[in-house]
């Protein structure tokens, strides 16, 4: 591998960004792609696949070999609420392969007895997320219906490019979260990203069909996300 490559792979995994080593298995030239970078034509079309499954491999374009390495950091599932909701996802989400975390500055409900396995921040969404930075591979989930703690955290996410961004409440609940985020200037187009009601429809009722349908919704969400290109390809 070439050495620059190698700087280029350490530092974008390093800031959680997602890299691919593109090698020509004909002469063995290599070269790093990030998502978003415009790499046209077929070879192209397999690094937005590679970067939507995060799997790796070979591919053959115009009589020649590829093989794509590709890295993807572990998506990072936050969820704002320390409820039931959320003691019934966390292992959900870790068999899925989701990073999980929650916060919550309501320590009657943010206690390790009730989340022994799950990182747990019994503090304001603005002091934990200034101190860990959402990105475009963290799902957002405000669940606490409490516009005093997830109010924050919706605005940062959308503002970060998190691939998901959900929110517990009814259509109306969610009317009055728009005219409070309107009002902290965010567009209209950037609220329109929040799935609310939260989760997929499926009839959930109980709080472990309400997770299921909630981590079901950020699966899909992940998988389908839009790969934009850019021009940065090197």
């Amino acid at each position: 591998m070439d050495p620059q490559s190698l700087k280029k792979l350490n530092v974008a995994r390093a800031a959680r960004r997602a890299i691919a080593l593109v090698t020509d298995l004909g002469d063995g030239r290599d070269r790093v792609v990030e998502e978003g970078d415009d790499v046209a034509g077929d070879l192209g079309e397999a690094l937005a696949r590679a970067f939507r499954t995060g799997k790796s491999g070979v591919v053959e374009v115009d009589g020649r070999e590829f093989f794509i390495n590709v890295h993807l950091p572990p998506p990072r599932l936050v969820v704002i609420g320390a409820v039931h909701i959320s003691q019934a996802m966390a292992p959900m989400a870790k068999l899925a392969g989701y990073d999980m975390e929650i916060i919550d500055p309501r320590t009657a409900f943010a206690s390790s007895e009730r989340f022994e396995e799950v990182r747990l921040d019994a503090e304001w969404p603005e002091k934990v997320l200034k101190e860990r930075p959402l990105d475009p591979y963290c799902a957002l989930c405000a669940i606490t219906h409490d516009p005093k703690i997830d109010d924050y955290p919706l605005k940062a996410a959308l503002e970060a490019g998190c691939f998901y961004v959900g929110a517990l409440g009814s259509r109306k609940t969610h009317g009055k979260r728009v005219e409070r985020l309107l009002a902290e200037g965010l567009a209209q187009d950037a609220i329109d990203r929040i799935a609310a009601p939260i989760g997929l429809d499926i009839g959930a009722s109980s709080p472990a069909e309400i997770a299921v349908a909630i981590l079901a919704q950020v699966i899909e969400a992940f998988r389908k996300r839009n790969i934009v290109s850019g021009a940065k390809a090197g």
